[in-house]
């Protein structure tokens, strides 16, 4: 299975950057990235991501927290380029069920992508919801979930098996802790998987020896001892 890289970042310098790299398919935002990157103005901040990359997958996310809100949002995202995905919550922050709107959106013929999902169950429930030609993402959260103690590989194996009959889903690994993660992911046959930049650039670096990375982990003890000149 050839899983794409997605970058998630919203950094404008570092999207000109990774939207250069042939290893990088698309990228993910939210709004927590799009603020730490320092953005005022959401729709402006991402018309700027647009100019940069026009022709990869790039997700926007809702932040609206009620139906009547989130569609108002999800329907003015849409129209900002043909390569963008709307990113809807699973749930609001209540844990209400978000069914009305992505059935709603997805009839539309607006591209999706389904976020904050954590189990097979409520990949589901949006599966039954939707039709089999728009395009539509999963994103499961498998770090967050190994944050909470959680082994999110039973989830997006049972995930990936029931969009098996879905030729316009895809199913995204989300919150990367670290660079296996990917093959894990690649093993699994899993779509899509959104990485950091830090973590894309050690992905790049695969494929060291144990022996090489046996010296240079004590050089690099070597150097620091040398650099606080350390005796004993």
């Amino acid at each position: 299975m050839n899983t794409k890289i997605f970058c998630d970042i919203a950094e404008l310098d570092q999207i000109k950057k990774f939207n250069k790299k042939k290893i990088v398919k698309g990228f993910t935002t939210n709004p927590s990235l799009m603020r730490k990157a320092g953005a005022k103005d959401y729709k402006l901040y991402s018309k700027k991501i647009l100019k940069i990359c026009n022709n990869k997958p790039v997700s926007f996310e809702v932040f609206a927290d009620d139906y009547q809100n989130m569609k108002s949002q999800a329907m003015k995202i849409n129209i900002w380029g043909k390569n963008v995905y709307v990113k809807v919550p699973v749930v609001n922050s209540k844990g209400k069920f978000m069914g009305r709107i992505i059935k709603e959106l997805n009839n539309e013929k607006i591209k999706l992508n389904v976020t904050a999902v954590y189990n097979s169950k409520q990949t589901a429930k949006i599966l039954n919801l939707i039709n089999k030609k728009t395009k539509v993402i999963i994103s499961i959260f498998a770090g967050r979930a190994g944050d909470a103690g959680k082994d999110p590989v039973p989830e997006i194996k049972k995930s990936i098996q029931l969009a098996n009959n879905y030729k316009n889903v895809e199913i995204l690994w989300a919150s990367v802790r670290e660079p296996y993660n990917y093959l894990q992911a690649k093993q699994l046959g899993c779509h899509i998987i959104t990485v950091p930049p830090t973590i894309i650039k050690k992905i790049e670096n695969f494929g060291k020896s144990y022996d090489q990375l046996t010296k240079e982990t004590v050089k690099a003890f070597l150097v620091d001892s040398k650099k606080s000149d350390f005796k004993i």
